[in-house]
């Protein structure tokens, strides 16, 4: 039994089902039917690679295993059974015999004023679909906006986080801007205004200074403002306020400062480390060798450094995966177990276009030679649809990218607060008032995972005089990082409830009318009337709190990077990694129906 289907999981499950070649029966227990491979998500925002490009079917490649679709809850270590909840709010429960917890991990929050409700993560093919509709969308606006202020407030971006995720979120980002405004040029030659912040001292910090400087020098060369020893000290929905006292006007804020382990982890009641699950070099939980940890969600020693634990990162999930499969297999067969050891190989960050930095075998490479490398090294590491992700990058060279929005993912179903970043938020009753429009930088709320989360339902009655029903999933907000004694909140720089949304119609010939109230625009996230207010036709009703079982999510994505300030680093691509955050109920943005 495999929980998680990231870098760690997906590895296991395909190790194991070589090794055991049809003489066991493996299950992998994941909320989407794909392997994310994350280090190429800043593609995908950027428009260079189609969504599926970076998915592996779980199912296609991995014949040999039982795929079931849902989010893990309960674990029970003395019955060896797990507790799920399916996409459709239906529970289950999973036996084992072995169990493999590769839960991966989710957004790390931090206490500063704003954040949570106005940024957006990059964790999830769901973040990264709503970050390039929306930046392609505020570049629209900007074109046809005739104050100079608001044009120039749609035209800045703002990215938290210098590590390998925000780093090439701006760098990508630039290009993907620069692109959009050549084929429509702005009013009085407005370019688009990237900025980098990090309360690191340099770009990609855990890195060679080599690479570093590489980096910064590419951006600061496009004209990214990368400020470093600056973070945000409050976020609003006009702008951001920073740690050096200058305020910036802006619509977007992109959160990469880190991430830490899936709850799941603490759910156990298992000694951790840092949110960590603790486990033996063999990768066994002490006191429990029928329960495998590995990726994320695990603590592993690092034999090559006595005392330090292995960062989270992809490199390390990937590798784990497969010792945790050969491991499982000798545990069965009485073979001796092997402990997980490494050896890092180098270092690849895609700056976009042909630019990028890299040191395999600690040759340090940059411009177009590591730009090859970076891309070969990734055609070679993904375990499908290399010749789909060739095929975009040769497009991408000689044609132009396509900078149109389709409006599929919205602000309030990628809340920076949740802990299912691999899945859009799924309302009651249709969208929020002002979801037409695509979304602004307002955050929303998540279905608690594994807790239960029964399908959304809402009722709808069809009649000359619509009523509204009160229908309101509970969702849980995660605790945020705690802030510093001076009251300002520590950064990390270093980077890596989708129950199916149904409704009733019944035909009423006499409906009794309620009174409806006018639903609160989000910010940016739906049409206005010529004055600035909401349509009238558009309603709401409040928010009825609803209950949900208790039970701690599991979240499936992998590795990632490191937080600032973390004595392991980070040397992987693209993942980033942080300290854990408890979980606690909060409440849900008003609903509306049509």
């Amino acid at each position: 039994m495999i929980v998680g289907a990231g870098f760690a999981g997906y590895r296991t499950a395909r190790s194991l089902a070589r090794a055991a070649r049809g003489r066991a029966d493996i299950t992998l227990l994941n909320p989407t039917d794909y392997f994310l491979y994350l280090p190429l998500l800043p593609q995908v925002s950027a428009g260079i690679l189609e969504p599926r490009r970076v998915t592996v079917s779980l199912s296609g490649t991995l014949p040999d295993v039982r795929l079931v679709l849902g989010e893990a809850g309960r674990v029970d270590l003395d019955g060896r059974a797990v507790h799920y909840t399916d996409p459709e709010g239906r529970q289950g429960t999973l036996e084992y015999d072995r169990l493999v917890l590769a839960a991966g991990s989710v957004n790390k929050l931090l206490p500063i004023p704003g954040v949570a409700e106005h940024a957006h993560g990059f964790r999830g093919l769901p973040e990264a679909l709503y970050l390039r509709d929306h930046v392609t969308r505020q570049v629209e606006l900007a074109a046809t906006a005739d104050d100079p202020e608001e044009r120039a407030a749609r035209c800045t971006f703002v990215v938290v986080g210098a590590g390998y995720t925000g780093t090439e979120v701006a760098a990508q980002g630039q290009l993907f801007t620069d692109a959009l405004v050549r084929s429509r040029p702005l009013p009085d030659d407005v370019r688009p205004r990237w900025m980098l912040l990090d309360i690191a001292d340099r770009v990609l910090p855990e890195l060679d200074e080599r690479l570093s400087r590489t980096a910064d020098t590419v951006l600061r060369g496009r004209g990214v403002d990368v400020r470093m020893g600056t973070s945000v000290k409050e976020a609003t929905r006009d702008g951001v306020l920073l740690t050096d006292g200058e305020s910036v006007d802006t619509h977007t804020l992109v959160w990469c400062v880190g991430v830490r382990p899936d709850p799941l982890a603490e759910s156990l009641g298992l000694p951790l480390e840092r949110g960590r699950l603790l486990v033996e070099p063999t990768l066994q939980v002490p006191g429990r060798p029928e329960v495998f940890a590995c990726g994320d969600a695990a603590a592993v020693p690092d034999l090559e450094k006595p005392g330090q634990y292995t960062p989270m990162t992809a490199q390390h999930a990937w590798r784990q995966g497969k010792v945790a499969a050969h491991n499982i297999a000798a545990s069965l067969t009485g073979r001796e177990l092997r402990p997980y050891r490494h050896k890092d190989m180098g270092f690849v960050v895609d700056l976009g276009g042909v630019k990028a930095a890299a040191n395999p075998l600690g040759v340090h490479l940059s411009g177009l030679p590591a730009g090859v490398v970076t891309r070969g090294y990734h055609l070679a590491a993904m375990p499908g649809n290399r010749v789909r992700v060739a095929a975009d990058w040769l497009l991408d060279a000689v044609l132009p990218r396509q900078g149109v929005q389709l409006g599929l993912v919205r602000s309030w179903a990628v809340p920076l607060d949740t802990a299912s970043p691999e899945l859009v938020r799924a309302p009651a009753g249709g969208e929020p008032h002002g979801a037409a429009g695509g979304g602004g930088a307002h955050g929303g709320g998540s279905r608690a995972r594994g807790g239960g989360g029964g399908e959304d339902t809402s009722r709808t009655i069809t009649s000359p005089t619509p009523e509204p029903v009160r229908t309101e999933p509970a969702r849980r907000r995660v605790q945020p990082e705690p802030a510093q004694a001076d009251g300002t909140a520590v950064e990390s720089a270093a980077g890596g409830g989708g129950g199916e949304d149904t409704t009733r119609t019944i035909t009423s010939p006499t409906p009794e009318p309620v009174k409806n109230e006018p639903a609160k625009r989000r910010h940016d996230d739906g049409p206005t009337g010529s004055d600035g207010q909401p349509p009238k036709d558009k309603t709401a009703a409040e928010p009825t709190p609803t209950k949900q079982p208790g039970g701690e999510p599991a979240k499936n994505q992998p590795g990632g990077e490191p937080a600032r300030n973390q004595p392991d680093g980070e040397p992987a691509k693209n993942q980033p990694g942080g300290e854990p955050a408890k979980n606690q109920p909060g409440d849900r943005p008003t609903q509306r129906n049509r």
